[in-house]
């Protein structure tokens, strides 16, 4: 299955608690759309946050994102790693 890793913005302060609360949101609602959420990181001080994730396509990523509130702003396949 493809892998992408989002990009969030805006999310200044975020915090680890902050960071989980809102994996976890996607997490509890990833099956909806076929996503399996693997890690997720965070910069509290830029306000930048990553998510990478297998989905079968980026809309389903961004669907369920939206779905627990917090859109992405950029979406990239990686369809390479080592």
């Amino acid at each position: 299955m493809p892998e992408f890793m989002d990009v969030h913005h805006g999310m200044v302060g975020i915090t680890a608690d902050g960071l989980l609360e809102a994996h976890n949101a996607d997490l509890a609602i990833q099956d909806e759309e076929g996503v399996d959420f693997k890690q997720a990181w965070a910069d509290p001080d830029s306000g930048i946050v990553y998510c990478l994730s297998e989905a079968p396509s980026a809309d389903a990523v961004q669907r369920i994102h939206a779905k627990a509130g917090h859109p992405y702003d950029e979406i990239h396949a990686v369809p390479l790693k080592v």
